[in-house]
């Protein structure tokens, strides 16, 4: 991955500098913010990129107001696992994927219809448990991005529900709004306390172990915790955490190509990665503490 490993290099030497505990306690803090909530973005135009292209979709469509919780991944996970859609194999969840057209090009990796991992179960960084039959959110993470989930773990996920992964022009037409050709969700500048990214200093920046931790969904909505105030951040249709807290994966599948791409920066990035033309890829089986999703349906 371009973008994501060298952060993943830098943790390797940070955390042979002290100890670190993945799983140290944590603050708990109620957003009032429902991850169970939709927003519709309706048809129409909208300025893409980094060059404001004018853009149109000619459909309506909704999307999570927050990034999957947690909790709602577990209790997913749960699901599939009983009714047969997704099974244990070793020390991962896996689930079947149809395969991608293989179009032999150069460097493109062929995706066959299998079973492809879903989520690690031996990963320290995991937010939740498993006792070999059931998953649990460890305690004060279960309003918290899940993370750790691959592409098709996502795309499982969504599709168990009855929705779909969004494109990236959806998921830009929902972080940006159809007015102006704002670089951040949330307008023009950027501040400390309108996202989780590298040194924003909330209360879970450092927690004993290196780098920064998820926030719950929706923190960063003006309120104030602990002292510590945030901004709000929404979107103009009324999303959180468009920009920083985890990279999100999209939908796309691009002839030629088998990585996957991921917007949003995340709790490790550079303010200048919250922007919203920013694109990250990987391929569908990587996951990351960093890196996590939501979904889009249609109206």
């Amino acid at each position: 991955m371009r973008r994501l490993l060298p952060l993943l290099a830098l943790g390797v030497i940070l955390s042979a500098c002290r100890p670190v505990d993945l799983n140290a306690p944590i603050p708990t803090y109620e957003t009032g913010v429902d991850p169970q909530a939709w927003a519709l973005v309706p048809a129409g135009a909208f300025l893409s990129g980094q060059h404001n292209d004018p853009v149109s979709l000619d459909y309506d469509y909704e999307i999570m107001v927050t990034d999957v919780t947690v909790s709602q991944y577990t209790s997913y996970l749960n699901q599939a696992l009983a009714d047969g859609a997704l099974r244990i194999d070793g020390e991962q969840i896996v689930g079947f994927y149809p395969g991608d057209k293989f179009h032999g090009v150069k460097h493109e990796v062929e995706i066959a219809a299998a079973d492809y991992i879903f989520v690690p179960l031996a990963d320290p960084a995991a937010r939740f448990t498993f006792d070999g039959t059931a998953a649990a959110a460890r305690p004060g993470y279960e309003n918290h991005p899940m993370t750790l989930v691959s592409w098709f773990g996502a795309r499982g996920y969504c599709e168990f529900y009855g929705g779909r992964l969004p494109t990236e022009l959806e998921w830009e037409k929902a972080a940006r709004g159809p007015d102006d050709d704002r670089p951040f969700p949330w307008g023009y500048d950027l501040a400390r306390q309108n996202a989780n990214s590298y040194a924003s200093r909330d209360p879970f920046e450092d927690m004993g172990s290196f780098g920064s931790r998820t926030t719950p969904v929706g923190f960063y909505n003006g309120r104030t915790y602990d002292g510590y105030a945030t901004l709000n951040s929404a979107s103009p249709y009324g999303l959180y955490d468009m920009a920083g807290n985890v990279w999100q994966w999209t939908g796309d599948v691009y002839e030629g190509q088998h990585y996957r791409y991921l917007r949003g920066g995340s709790k490790d990035t550079y303010g200048m990665d919250l922007r919203l033309w920013v694109r990250n890829n990987a391929t569908p089986t990587y996951v990351s503490p960093g890196v996590g999703f939501r979904c889009a349906r249609d109206v």
